[in-house]
């Protein structure tokens, strides 16, 4: 299964979940492929390895036609491998828009690893455009982190619309997995307002997993740990196992 994290908002946790959701299914000792294709190199570092000293990244994979294969590194996490980003992915969408089939480049890159990663956690850039659309049109579904904060509703709503194209347009078979509310302070009135509208509108499309803000999970990254190793006992740890255990019984 291919799952895409999409918002086109930057701050939502949309990277927060990619790293977390993807090192929380690895833990069950399922092989998990997290793959960076946001330029800010986020998940990269959030896994613990630096852009600077990866032989290989996406942007050969996509541009220079390298092999999944040859991009394919090893995490500090059991059964978790990443492919990682590279600032020079900000010079793809520009280089992809003159190659013929172009929102397919990275779902006949990833086409490989399909057999040997029962799942594939793609953390897409904050915005609408060729990379995002290309993650779109790998997946098999996508996770929407919406922030639990003003305007998060008016946010979704172009991106639901997006999706909608995408799936008549390149990808058929694309569907939401699910919307996951992120960043819940229960001290916070409108958490709640937002966590109700969402769940008025949208039904049974929002996770019953909701992620809180959390000190330890904001922390974790600045020591290049996912949560789960960086403190497994936090409740934002907790949140993403039980994101994990959500997912892998086929839904909300």
């Amino acid at each position: 299964m291919i799952i895409a994290i999409a918002n086109q908002k930057g701050g939502v946790g949309k990277t927060t979940t990619a790293v977390n959701l993807a090192a929380s299914i690895a833990i069950s000792e399922k092989k998990t492929l997290l793959v960076d294709m946001d330029a800010q190199c986020n998940a990269t570092s959030g896994v613990g390895i630096s852009y600077g000293k990866v032989p290989s990244h996406l942007y050969d994979g996509l541009i220079n036609k390298k092999k999944i294969g040859e991009i394919i590194l090893k995490t500090q996490v059991p059964h978790l491998d990443l492919a990682p980003s590279h600032p020079d992915l900000v010079g793809a969408e520009v280089e992809l828009l003159e190659t013929e089939g172009r929102e397919m480049i990275l779902k006949e890159l990833l086409g490989p690893a399909r057999e040997r990663y029962p799942y594939i956690i793609i953390d897409c850039p904050p915005s609408l455009g060729l990379l995002t659309v290309n993650a779109l049109a790998a997946a098999d579904s996508v996770i929407v982190p919406l922030q639990c904060e003003y305007y998060a509703l008016e946010g979704l709503v172009l991106l639901l619309k997006t999706i909608t194209i995408l799936k008549k347009r390149v990808n058929p078979h694309l569907e939401i997995l699910g919307v996951l509310l992120t960043m819940f302070d229960k001290r916070n009135n409108l958490s709640f307002r937002v966590m109700e509208e969402a769940r008025r509108h949208l039904g049974n499309k929002v996770f019953r997993t909701v992620i809180p803000r959390n000190v330890r999970l904001s922390e974790a990254p600045s020591y290049g740990k996912p949560a789960i190793l960086y403190d497994s006992s936090s409740k934002g740890a907790e949140s993403y196992l039980q994101l994990a255990a959500e997912i892998s019984n086929g839904g909300r």
